[in-house]
């Protein structure tokens, strides 16, 4: 299994941040793999899937690209570059487009050498020769790869952006919060199958049994979260003279958000009842069925943390809903009174006095 020896001046710098790039990559992959994780993304894959594989039997290049770069144990490391962390101080960058865009300049300019040494190590080869001979032929590999990272980005990530962003900051919100209560050990400990922390300086990285162990001091180590149901581990290794040197200083662990949720065919709040609770605490009932973790309810309703946090609290002091523990995650269900509330308001009941949402 892979470890990592993170030394204090590391951890203490770590943190989670959020890439476009990561979640187009994520998406990528699981456009390769072709099925999806959970219904929501099987939904996903029915729109998308069909657009991709036209992309890449319009384009040998790209289709020769990614059966190459996305190996069953690695992923070729000009295509999955590490995250840059925020400067402190900084102003957040609001875009996710222009954000895109900056992260993407990095997998464009990858040196041609670099981008076929980096394939060669994906197949496991000892040189570039292994590689298909269309890829060989071809001068710009890395701005073909960039190219599809765009169309992805483009055509299957970017129009639902909002939603994910939405959802990857709640688990970020969540993540911190874990860490202020139960420190690194409870904030890492499902990011990635088998990863956990093993106290002192170790973080294992997951259950891979051949994966390299590593010696993390005065580094930046950073946390990806992303919507589909994908992982990875990336650090940056600079190229010099058409090779890559080791070793990097930024590291990162790319993981899926816990978060994730089909909410479509969720059951809309009656009027009535958001009059008599507020439409905060109505929400957050009608959405308690199945059980929800406090950072899937602040992905589905938009809401900060502290007022789900809130919310929860008064609806179990109210007795319409309790909470228990499973696992890592602590969860919340509607008991039978909430369940009799909830029933007895009819959906798209309104409150008296009211002509629809815009009177409430």
């Amino acid at each position: 299994m892979g470890r990592w020896r993170v030394d204090a001046d590391t951890l203490a710098g770590s943190r989670f941040v959020l890439s476009p790039l990561a979640e187009t990559v994520a998406a990528l992959k699981t456009l390769h793999r072709g099925t999806g994780a959970h219904p929501g993304e099987r939904r996903w894959l029915a729109t998308a899937l069909p657009r991709y594989r036209e992309r890449l039997a319009a384009d040998p290049v790209a289709a020769a690209l990614v059966r190459t770069a996305l190996g069953p144990r690695w992923n070729a490391t000009f295509l999955t570059p590490t995250p840059g962390a925020p400067t402190p101080g900084a102003v957040p960058v609001p875009d996710g487009a222009a954000l895109f865009a900056r992260e993407l300049a990095e997998v464009r300019a990858t040196p041609p050498a670099v981008v076929r040494a980096d394939l060669a190590e994906t197949l496991g080869a000892a040189d570039e020769s292994a590689l298909p001979p269309l890829l060989l032929r071809h001068g710009d590999l890395a701005g073909h790869a960039a190219g599809l990272l765009s169309w992805v980005w483009t055509e299957t990530v970017e129009p639902d952006w909002a939603r994910r962003r939405r959802i990857i900051e709640a688990d970020i919100l969540a993540r911190t919060a874990a860490l202020g209560s139960g420190g690194w050990a409870e904030a890492l400990g499902d990011l990635r199958p088998g990863m956990r922390w093993l106290g002192g300086d170790g973080l294992r990285t997951g259950a891979e049994p051949a994966a390299e162990s590593r010696e993390l001091t005065a580094a930046e180590l950073l946390f990806v979260p992303v919507t589909p149901g994908q992982s990875w581990l990336c650090w940056d290794v600079p190229a010099v003279d058409g090779r890559r040197v080791r070793p990097g200083r930024r590291y990162a662990v790319v993981y899926p958000c816990s978060g994730v949720l089909v909410d479509e065919d969720r059951r809309p709040v009656p009027e009535a009842l958001a009059a008599l609770l507020g439409r905060g605490r109505a929400e957050l009932l009608a959405l308690l069925d199945p059980p929800k973790t406090t950072s899937q309810l602040v992905a589905l309703t938009g809401l900060p943390l502290g007022s789900v946090g809130r919310h929860l609290r008064i609806l179990r002091e109210a007795g319409l809903a309790l909470r228990r523990r499973a696992g890592r995650s602590v969860l919340y269900h509607r008991t039978a009174a909430g369940q009799v509330l909830l029933d007895a308001v009819p959906s798209g009941a309104q409150a008296p006095g009211t002509t629809g949402p815009a009177g409430s």
